[in-house]
């Protein structure tokens, strides 16, 4: 292989760990938030340039064998290196920037024993206000509570079963005031999503309300509501699986 396809291979790779290196450098603490978007950021970067420099270079020189497939290795590196970046970029832009998301927006489900380990986070405790209930009024019209003709107990054990199913930390739970609080921590870059379950036992039927909340970032990325639906659309199934 020619320097050239050489130095365009290690481009291409070099793109990757950017992108590998990124979330796991940040969870580790090893880096702030900024610098680890930085990394993405210039992951992309490189990546889109390594591709299309490829692509070129295969073109121009049409190399065979072992040369061809480093090289493909190389700029389908360099594409998923831009790629995903460039794809969380065009779905934050999709959703309004909030990061508390909750199925009773009057009257959010309120975090108890979460609050303690949110000390620290840069997105409050606190519920984040009427500008972002407006905002997902109309973005995220499907998050609503979940009320069910079923025993107050049996609900209450099932959404317990799905906080488990769903991999979330069980922060505290308590029967009695109808309260389950988790968290969930994404897979890459280790960000700390808190969850709080609201169960009403009525005259004759029982009300899930669930709140999901960021620690840190502006944006969710529409995280929160996704992991709600999540949550209701397992609550039923395992209801109905009971």
């Amino acid at each position: 292989m020619r320097k050239l396809g050489t130095l365009l291979v290690i481009v291409g790779i070099l793109a990757g760990f950017l992108l590998l290196v990124s979330g796991p450098l940040y969870r580790w603490q090893w880096l702030d938030l900024g610098t680890a978007f930085l990394l993405l950021r210039w992951a992309a970067y490189i990546g889109v340039a390594a591709t299309v420099l490829i692509i070129i270079y295969l073109i121009w020189q049409r190399p065979r064998g072992m040369p061809l497939a480093v090289l493909t290795f190389a700029a389908v590196i360099g594409f998923i290196s831009f790629y995903l970046p460039y794809q969380q970029l065009q779905t934050a832009r999709s959703v309004p920037p909030i990061h508390d998301i909750s199925t009773d927006l009057e009257n959010p489900p309120v975090f108890v024993a979460v609050a303690k380990e949110r000390a620290n986070a840069p997105n409050p405790v606190e519920y984040a206000g009427e500008e972002t209930a407006n905002q997902q009024r109309k973005a995220y019209p499907d998050v609503q509570p979940l009320v069910l003709e079923s025993d107050y107990e049996r609900v209450f054990s099932a959404a317990l079963a799905v906080v488990n199913d769903l991999g979330w930390q069980l922060v505290a739970s308590d029967l009695t005031e109808g309260r389950i609080e988790a968290t969930d921590t994404t897979f890459w870059f280790g960000f700390k999503d808190d969850v709080v379950i609201r169960i009403d036992n009525g005259a004759d039927q029982v009300r899930v309300d669930v709140r999901s909340k960021s620690r840190v970032g502006r944006s969710d990325v529409g995280k929160n509501a996704d992991r709600i639906m999540q949550f209701m659309q397992q609550l039923r199934e395992q209801l109905a699986a009971q």
